[in-house]
């Protein structure tokens, strides 16, 4: 009788671009820029949407409540945000695998009670902050309405930071596509059951949408987190029952690890409080200053809004990549650096900049050669068009820095990012109070482009021992 005999199955081996693929870094920056592109792109039909809806002043009101929810975040959620992902990064080997599920839990309880202070805060005094601070008393029922999400924002940034940490950048990714999705849809509906039933409507909606994204968002990660949670219980290392973590040992390095990420958080906390601070005051200014140079109120929050709800968006947009880059540089980079992986820095360091070069270089010359045509057909508007073609020169500063601040974040220099961010934002303030009265538009879009100047040059002198191969 004849045996057939079976030969032992020759290896498979992946190509280079499998291999590529399968790397967490690589593949979380895919990703974030799959998602971030198609977020985007919905965003954009969502501003045309609301241009065309409430009008350029209502757009300019609206965008005038910005600075402050980032004033908001900066001291609610994002330097925690920062510490969770760093501190997951480092105890994701742990054998246990409590240590994640106590960082998880320590960012919560300093995030989650201040956002509802926030909350408090912003929605009692929206009537003074709207009058005194932001110049514009409209703007208070959006400060109201606005104030309700600042708890749903703090619970997803936690839990994105914390999968950020991990390197799983779907959660986040998801995340950012419910919020997106979620908050066009709600307007979209609200708006045309509004219209069909003759009401008329206001900008508060846009400010409605937001609460509604911020909730679908945090409820879509509050499930991934369960059933990571629950998965890890089953293999018993974190059990999670009745919504509680819990574990003999949960607490034993509770209050050592809240002390390390608080004084790993505080910093980052308080260089973007002081950050946003003046980006409000600049905010703030801009419309007011326009007025000085010869608009009307109508006029200049009509140009305030083409310029931050129309032309800055386009112009951020193909910063898409290098944000998705950026998010996932960090804990990175601080892992090479507490590797003494120098090597790996300078790689790294050398493809963000010619990359991000690369990106800029082709992104300004497109917008330069047909920014007016791009602004006219998306936005309906020539103001915005002739803004995004003085905006082109921005473009390779805008899309490095963003890296470039990432890579010296994960080197510890905080501090050195801060008074170049504070540097940058005083210069344009500079020019916001002494150009605009004089220029207009023109002062102050050139007080951008130095300020960008500034940081990339300066932001190049702690990275130059890796800006050479050897």
């Amino acid at each position: 009788m004849l045996h057939s005999h079976r030969k032992n199955p020759l290896p498979v081996r992946s190509s280079p671009l499998l291999q590529r693929l399968k790397n967490p870094f690589i593949a979380g920056t895919l990703v974030l820029t799959a998602t971030g592109l198609v977020s985007r792109l919905v965003g954009f039909f969502y501003r045309i949407f609301l241009s065309r809806l409430f009008g350029e002043e209502n757009i300019g009101i609206y965008q005038l409540i910005s600075p402050v929810l980032s004033l908001v975040f900066s001291f609610s959620a994002a330097g925690i945000q920062n510490a969770v992902s760093k501190f997951a990064a480092g105890k994701e080997l742990d054998a246990d695998g409590r240590g994640s599920a106590r960082v998880l839990f320590v960012g919560l309880l300093f995030s989650l009670p201040s956002s509802l202070f926030c909350t408090a805060a912003i929605f009692c005094g929206s009537d003074f902050i709207a009058a005194r601070l932001l110049f514009e008393p409209r703007c208070a029922p959006l400060l109201r309405i606005a104030a309700l999400s600042f708890p749903f924002s703090a619970v997803h940034s936690c839990i994105n930071g914390y999968f950020y940490g991990l390197r799983r950048a779907s959660v986040p990714a998801s995340a950012q596509l419910a919020e997106q999705f979620v908050r066009v849809g709600s307007v979209y509906l609200i708006s045309a059951a509004a219209l069909q039933s003759g009401r008329e409507l206001s900008v508060s909606v846009a400010a409605a949408g937001m609460v509604i994204g911020e909730m679908g968002s945090m409820l879509l990660t509050i499930g991934a987190v369960r059933i990571h949670f629950s998965r890890a219980g089953r293999s018993g290392a974190v059990r999670i029952g009745n919504g509680r973590f819990t574990g003999e040992h949960f607490t034993s390095s509770l209050s050592s690890l809240a002390g390390q990420m608080l004084s790993f958080s505080a910093p980052l906390c308080l260089n973007r409080l002081c950050i946003n601070i003046l980006q409000a005051i600049e905010a703030a200014c801009i419309p007011a200053k326009l007025q000085v140079y010869g608009y009307s109120v109508s006029e200049s929050l009509s140009v305030y809004g083409v310029l931050t709800g129309m032309a800055l968006p386009l112009i951020f947009f193909p910063g898409t990549l290098t944000n998705s880059v950026s998010v996932l540089l960090m804990p990175a980079i601080s892992e090479a650096d507490s590797a003494n992986n120098h090597r790996m820095i300078g790689r790294t360091v050398r493809k963000c900049i010619l990359y991000c070069l690369l990106l800029g270089i082709s992104c300004s010359f497109l917008f330069l050669c047909a920014g007016e045509l791009v602004g006219t057909l998306l936005f309906d508007s020539p103001l915005a068009g002739q803004l995004i073609v003085m905006m082109g020169f921005l473009c390779p500063f805008l899309y490095l820095n963003t890296t470039l601040t990432s890579i010296l974040h994960g080197l510890g220099r905080t501090g050195y990012t801060f008074g170049l961010s504070m540097a940058s934002l005083l210069l344009r303030l500079l020019f916001v109070f002494h150009a605009i009265p004089v220029y207009g538009m023109k002062g102050y879009l050139t007080g951008m482009l130095l300020g960008q100047l500034v940081t990339t040059l300066f932001s190049l002198i702690p990275l130059k021992r890796y800006c050479l191969p050897g």
